[in-house]
């Protein structure tokens, strides 16, 4: 079938086609299917690529940046990318990869109600906004995806009735207030919204949002982390390590949620039976707006003291915002995921994917990941003692720590960007056919649609391994 003609089974019906003028590449499908029965509907045309404008509200690269230049490097033959986002490090990446920007101001606020955060917050979505509509004209966008929830509101912002549809990313899930319901409300006017767990999705319901929304896990880029592919030991001398360290680390930026303080709590508690332990902080303590939520440089400040405290400063290293994650990761023994939740946990997934056990938060998505003792821990945040006493068993328990390792990887293989780019593409055809129709009729809402999630099992020899004790892992 060329574009624009319709299915030879309809034109044998006598259907004939239009071209619709919506610009998501439609064409219109009128005429009498049988004897009565009279069809209007869209199909969508079998172009070459689809123009994607991906709207981001910050130029900053954190877990959901990271995604998105995955997919943007992934990206064709099939989508056509265009990013817009603030200038900054992000933008810089988009420019480094050769895709198109445009230039928009960004909203740079936490979604709390405050007298003047709260007005600037709407005065920098507005002009966002304005320049997000204005490029989906100039650039004949076919589809806008926003990858975060503030890009959200920038998106469905820019919204028009007869334009492109809107997909927006919900990464995060928002602390239980009126705001955060009202903002989540706010993005069911998208076409489409995409949770990246059961666990933000579920944010969603909660705050009575109905518009479709589908589940698509974070990406990794299986043949950028592979553990055959860096040398531990060089992995290692980079951050000065020995190679009698058993070592820990937090691949997060700072910040009170993403539990910091609890590893360097239960580290020092392992110390105390194991002195070759160490604790690598990867991450800086990037957002630090006054209307960011926490204080995040006075609580790195508050880190190191506490370090000083305990009397491991030999034994913690404030490695900062990490610019090698496959290394970093390769040096590393076990990765910890201490956050008080955790709406996926991308770090997890690329420390599998080298073959590093992780110990994660039982609260979020990590808990969808996982599977207890076959491929990962879970412990309960906030509970120093429970992570040192999994973290001691790892180290005195080297067939456990083989199993995690082994089968971590197996079980990443269904987060690679491949498959994640196939489902993003399977959701914006879903979108923008359900767009199409609505000229007559609203679809119905579709079910919540998860990536398949195969798992190779283990040799056997490894299945006898010991388990944690369950009274410190959930």
């Amino acid at each position: 079938m060329h574009a624009g003609e319709p299915p030879s089974s309809l034109a044998a019906e006598g259907i004939v086609a239009t071209r619709c003028r919506n610009p998501t590449n439609f064409i219109l499908v009128e005429g009498k299917l049988g004897l009565r029965a009279r069809v209007r509907l869209a199909v969508p045309l079998l172009t070459s690529r689809m123009r994607v404008l991906y709207v981001n509200h910050t130029g900053q690269v954190s877990g959901g940046e990271k995604s998105l230049l995955e997919v943007l490097r992934r990206a064709a033959p099939a989508i056509s990318p265009i990013v817009a986002c603030p200038e900054g490090p992000l933008a810089d990446a988009v420019a480094q990869i050769g895709v198109e920007r445009v230039a928009i101001p960004g909203m740079d606020c936490s979604l709390k109600l405050h007298p003047r955060d709260t007005a600037k917050a709407l005065s920098d979505a507005i002009r966002s906004g304005v320049s997000v509509r204005a490029a989906t004209r100039r650039h004949n966008v076919s589809l806008v995806h926003a990858n975060t929830i503030r890009a959200g509101l920038i998106a469905t912002l820019a919204a028009v009735r007869r334009g492109p549809p809107t997909v927006v990313h919900v990464r995060d899930r928002l602390p239980s207030s009126r705001i955060s319901t009202l903002t989540l409300r706010a993005l069911g006017r998208a076409d489409l919204l995409i949770a990246n767990s059961r666990y933000t999705a579920a944010s969603l319901e909660e705050a009575g949002v109905t518009c479709t929304r589908w589940i698509i896990g974070n990406p990794v880029d299986l043949s950028r982390f592979d553990p055959d592919k860096v040398e531990r030991s060089a992995a290692r001398a980079a951050f000065e390590l020995e190679d009698s360290d058993y070592v820990t680390s937090v691949l997060a930026q700072i910040t009170p949620w993403k539990g910091q303080e609890e590893a360097i709590r239960a580290v020092a508690r392992v110390h105390e039976r194991h002195p070759n332990v160490k604790l690598l902080l990867l991450g800086s303590a990037k957002f630090v707006s006054k209307a960011t939520r926490y204080d995040n440089r006075a609580y790195l400040e508050r880190l190191h003291r506490l370090v000083a405290e305990l009397g491991v400063r030999d034994r913690v290293k404030f490695a900062g915002e990490c610019k090698d994650v496959p290394a970093a990761l390769r040096a590393t023994d076990a990765l910890l995921v201490p956050s008080w939740e955790e709406p996926f946990g991308r770090s997890m997934i690329e420390a599998m994917a080298m073959e590093v056990p992780v110990l994660a938060t039982s609260i979020g998505g990590p808990s969808e990941v996982i599977t207890p003792y076959r491929d990962g821990l879970l412990l309960p945040p906030r509970q120093p003692e429970a992570w040192s006493t999994a973290i001691q068993t790892l180290i005195e328990s080297p067939l456990l720590h083989a199993k995690l390792a082994h089968n971590g990887r197996m079980r990443a293989v269904a987060f690679g960007v491949e498959a994640h780019v196939a489902e993003l593409l399977h959701a914006y055809r879903h979108v923008s056919a359900g767009r199409g129709n609505r000229s007559t009729s609203e679809p119905d809402l579709a079910p919540v649609q998860e990536t398949s999630t195969a798992f190779i099992s283990v040799p056997r020899t490894l299945e006898a391994t010991p388990a944690v004790p369950t009274a410190h892992v959930a």
